[in-house]
C-alpha cells in the first residue's frame, strides 16, 4: 500500500500559496482494508473514506471512463491495480495532477518530498499555463467552468504575466462548446463553480475567462448578451476588482455582477461610444435630476434579466434578495439628495434599516464601489486623452518652455472635449 497527497496542496506547495486542504490518494488497497484501519467510507459512486481523526479525504486510486451526458456520465474503476499515474492521468489540468508519496494512512509526512510529476505540471507551473492532461478532459463539461475559476484565482492585475490557457485546452473547450454538453451540467453545480470563483481576489477573471473561450452563452446566456457592450463588461469589470480589494461578501459580487444589465438605469452605457463623451453623466447630471417614478421604472429591465439569471442558476434565495433590494435602491441612492421625507420612509422599510444597519451599510458599501468604478473609468478616458498628445501636436515655430505650455494647453482641451 502507498500512500499520496495529491492535487492542490501539492499545486500550491510548489506556488509558494498556503493551503489548508489535503487530498490522498491510496494505491494497492481494498476498501476492506480502510474500513479495517477506522476509515469511514462517504464516496456513493467511487471509495473515498474520511480519516478517521483528521476527517481529511482518502481515495482509493481509480481510473474513469466517459459512460452519459454530463459530468456524472462516469464509469469509475477502483482496483488495487490501479497506479498512481493512471490516477493522475483522469485529473483535469497537469498542475493538479502531481503527487508526493507520504509514509503511511496515520502519517502523512512526505517520505522524500519527490514530487510524482508524469504530466510535466511543474514546468507548467514555471511557465505559467493551464493545460489539459489528456483528452479526456473534453468529457467532463465542469472542467470548462473550474479551469476558468483556477484561471480567476492565479490572476493578478498587478502583474504582466498571468497564467494562460494552453491552445490545445482552448480547442478542446471549444469541442465541449460545439457538443452542448455545457447545458447538461446542472444548476447547483454552475452555481457552486461560480460562487467559489466570485470570492477570489479577481472576481471578473472568471467571467472574462468564459467569454473569452465561448462558453459563457452557454452557462449564463442572458449574461453574455449584455456583456458584449464593452462599457457595460468595463464598467462590471471593474467593480468586482475593487469589491474583492475591498473584500465584499458573496451577496455583494454577485450583485456587482448584475450591474450588467443596467445600462436602462444608466443611459450612458447604451454604446461603448457613448462612455467615452459622457461617463461622468452618472456621478454629475444624473444626481441633479429630479427624482421620480421613471427612475424607478429604467430599473425594470434590470431587475427581470437579474432574477431570471438567479433563477436558472439557483441562486440562494437571501443572495438574490440582496441583488433586488440593491437595483429597488439604486435610484434612491443615486437621488439622495433630491429625496423627499416620503422617499427617505421608503427607502427605509425597503432595506429594513428600521430593524437592522446591516444590510442597508452592505447595500451602501455596493453603491460605493459602482460609483468609485465609474470614478476610475472616467478618470482613465482623461489620461487617455491626456496621453494623446505629444509634441507633434503643437505649432513646430514654438521655442523652449513655450513648447511645454502648448502641450499642457492641448492636454487641457483635450480633457475638456469629453468632460
Amino acid at each position: 500500500m502507498q500512500v499520496y497527497i495529491v492535487g492542490g496542496a501539492v499545486r500550491d506547495k510548489l506556488l509558494n500559496r498556503a493551503y489548508t486542504d489535503k487530498d490522498f490518494v491510496v494505491v494497492g488497497a481494498t476498501p476492506e482494508q480502510m474500513l479495517q484501519a477506522g476509515f469511514i467510507q462517504v464516496g456513493e459512486d467511487f471509495p473515498v473514506f474520511l480519516h478517521p481523526k483528521s476527517k481529511e479525504e482518502y481515495a482509493l486510486a481509480r481510473t474513469e471512463r466517459k459512460s452519459g451526458k454530463g459530468y456524472k456520465g462516469f464509469e469509475v474503476y477502483a482496483s488495487p491495480e490501479v497506479t498512481i499515474e493512471e490516477d493522475l492521468l483522469r485529473r483535469d489540468l497537469t498542475i493538479n495532477a502531481m503527487a508526493i508519496e507520504v509514509k503511511g494512512l496515520m502519517d502523512d509526512t512526505p517520505i522524500t518530498g519527490e514530487v510524482i510529476d508524469p504530466y510535466n505540471g511543474q514546468q507548467d507551473i514555471k511557465d505559467k499555463v493551464l493545460r489539459h492532461v489528456s483528452e479526456a478532459f473534453s468529457e467532463d463539461p465542469l472542467r470548462v467552468l473550474r479551469i476558468a475559476r483556477f484561471y480567476g484565482r492565479f490572476y493578478d492585475p498587478n502583474i504582466e504575466h498571468n497564467f494562460i490557457i494552453a491552445p490545445e485546452t482552448i480547442a478542446l473547450i471549444g469541442d465541449i462548446n460545439d457538443s452542448n454538453e455545457l447545458k447538461h451540467l446542472t444548476a447547483e453545480r454552475v452555481w457552486q463553480e461560480t460562487s467559489r470563483a466570485l470570492l477570489q481576489n479577481s472576481p471578473q477573471a472568471y467571467i472574462d475567462c468564459l467569454m473569452n473561450v465561448g462558453s459563457l452563452p452557454y452557462v449564463m446566456p442572458n449574461l453574455a448578451e449584455v456583456l458584449t457592450n464593452t462599457a457595460v463588461k468595463d464598467l462590471v469589470f471593474n467593480a468586482l476588482q475593487v469589491a474583492g480589494q475591498q473584500n465584499l461578501n458573496l451577496a455583494q459580487r454577485w450583485a456587482i455582477l448584475m450591474l450588467a444589465f443596467s445600462a436602462e438605469a444608466m443611459p450612458q452605457l447604451t454604446s461603448s461610444a457613448q462612455l467615452e463623451e459622457n461617463i461622468d453623466t452618472h456621478t454629475t447630471s444624473i444626481k441633479t435630476q429630479n427624482f421620480n417614478t421613471k427612475n424607478l421604472e429604467s430599473c425594470q429591465y434590470w431587475l427581470d434579466q437579474s432574477k431570471a439569471l438567479a433563477q436558472l442558476l439557483k441562486v440562494p434565495k437571501k443572495i438574490a434578495q440582496f441583488t433586488q433590494t440593491y437595483i429597488t435602491c439604486f435610484a434612491y441612492f443615486t437621488h439622495y439628495a433630491q429625496l423627499s421625507a416620503e422617499d427617505i420612509a421608503k427607502l427605509i422599510t425597503i432595506t429594513k434599516a428600521d430593524k437592522s444597519e446591516v444590510e442597508f451599510g452592505e447595500l451602501l458599501q455596493v453603491h460605493k464601489v459602482v460609483e468609485l468604478s465609474y470614478q476610475q473609468l472616467q478618470f482613465n478616458q482623461y489620461v487617455q486623452a491626456f496621453n494623446r498628445i505629444s509634441i507633434n501636436d503643437v505649432d513646430e515655430g514654438l521655442k523652449g518652455s513655450a513648447i511645454g505650455e502648448a502641450i499642457h494647453q492641448a492636454r487641457v482641451q483635450a480633457i475638456a472635449e469629453i468632460k
